[in-house]
């Protein structure tokens, strides 16, 4: 029985001629392949980039602060010998002051990683070519945009460990200050838990104080705020302070006030020592996230000043933050840099980062004064760099 051949059939054949006939005359036939599903996957150009980031990077953040301890080291020698401080402790002193140094220096360490790992890109023109095969800029600078963000991290974590190395640090190298002389007058001292002592004076070599007030701000009803007044107290070791005659006010609200007073007294939670007492207030580098925050509620309600403190509070978070718009503005500069090779690339990163460290001194400054919002005034250099980065951005050809 025979059966026509249908169209496909003799399509199918015709193509099968075709290819015969090109593999005779020494020819490849060329077969379409399926469009593949578009997505973001990780390539080895990928880890190239950001493993070039990462190593520039390391080397910057760990460079910067070994340049500065060597500068400091070489200020107070004499002073650390006159101390009699062994060598290896001093070397310790200083391994201590290394994530210190090294929170303020991360932007930079960003802006150098940037600039040269997309500099190395663009000696060889290897950008030119991943455009070419159809990468965007945006997707190949993708890498580093994530390691600005774990740097950013890195940031926010060293920024709550440098307070108590910095303490180490000065322990070790005997840097702790005190107040001259053992008397002290009109006084303010934020304590631990919201806590505030105002004294009108004291004396830390008998262990007395006079006229003094603590207060405690409360949350309410099951945590009210109290003033506990008395007119003296007095120190003995082991035991804590014995206060004398005074009145305890309990204020659950704005309204109520409950007052019960005392022939004597001690408080549980006045541990503080009369060294303590005297020493000067700690640097806002010195103090962890949540205790800046507690020593900037309780100086507010002591009458004092906090607007600088406050600036030194949003700054510990701005500062992190900066190492993501530091990628943002530095990514786009790089690709200048092919024109003047590394020196340029180094002016360039060096130009900015002197340039940023100095708008974070003058916005400290005008917000210290009040002349703008403390917390506003941190924020200033981010939002200037970020307004500049977006515009490089734009302008860079994908």
């Amino acid at each position: 029985m025979t059966t026509a051949a249908g169209p496909s059939t003799s399509a199918s054949s015709a193509a099968a001629r075709h290819a015969a006939a090109g593999k005779r005359k020494g020819k490849r036939s060329v077969v379409a392949e399926e469009p593949r599903a578009s997505g973001f996957k990780i390539g080895p150009l990928d880890w190239y980039v950001f493993f070039e980031w990462i190593k520039i990077f390391v080397t910057t953040a760990l460079g910067f602060p070994v340049l500065v301890i060597v500068i400091d080291l070489t200020d107070h020698l004499q002073t650390y010998l006159q101390r009699n401080i062994p060598a290896p402790q001093i070397a310790l002193g200083y391994m201590y002051w290394i994530p210190g140094s090294m929170f303020l220096v991360l932007p930079a360490a960003v802006l150098f990683a940037t600039v040269f790992s997309i500099g190395a890109l663009t000696r060889y023109s290897e950008i030119t070519a991943a455009k070419a095969s159809g990468i965007s800029f945006y997707r190949l600078t993708a890498p580093i945009f994530f390691a600005a963000c774990l740097a950013a991290l890195l940031g926010l974590g060293i920024g709550e460990l440098a307070p108590v190395t910095n303490a180490k640090h000065d322990a070790i190298l005997e840097e702790q200050q005190f107040r001259g002389g053992n008397d002290r007058f009109n006084f303010a001292y934020a304590a631990e838990e919201g806590r505030v002592y105002k004294v009108g004076s004291l004396d830390a070599l008998r262990g007395v104080m006079n006229s003094i007030e603590i207060e405690r701000h409360g949350l309410g009803l099951d945590y009210p705020t109290y003033i506990l007044t008395t007119q003296s107290a007095a120190w003995k070791m082991g035991h804590g302070w014995s206060l004398g005659p005074g009145a305890l006010h309990v204020m659950p609200d704005s309204i109520q006030d409950f007052v019960v007073a005392f022939d004597s007294a001690r408080d549980n939670h006045l541990r503080e020592a009369p060294a303590e007492l005297m020493a000067t207030p700690k640097n806002p580098e010195d103090m962890r996230f949540a205790e800046l925050r507690r020593f900037v509620a309780a100086l507010q309600r002591s009458g004092g000043n906090a607007d600088e403190l406050k600036v030194e509070l949003a700054q510990k978070i701005a500062v992190p933050v900066t190492c993501i718009i530091i990628a943002l503005f530095g990514a786009p500069l790089a690709t200048s840099t092919q024109r003047g090779g590394a020196a340029y690339g180094i002016a360039i990163s060096l130009a900015t980062t002197v340039l940023f460290l100095m708008m974070i001194q003058l916005t400290k400054a005008v917000g210290a004064k009040g002349l703008i919002p403390p917390y506003l005034a941190a924020w200033i250099p981010n939002a200037m760099f970020t307004v500049a980065g977006v515009f490089l951005l734009a302008r860079v050809r994908t």
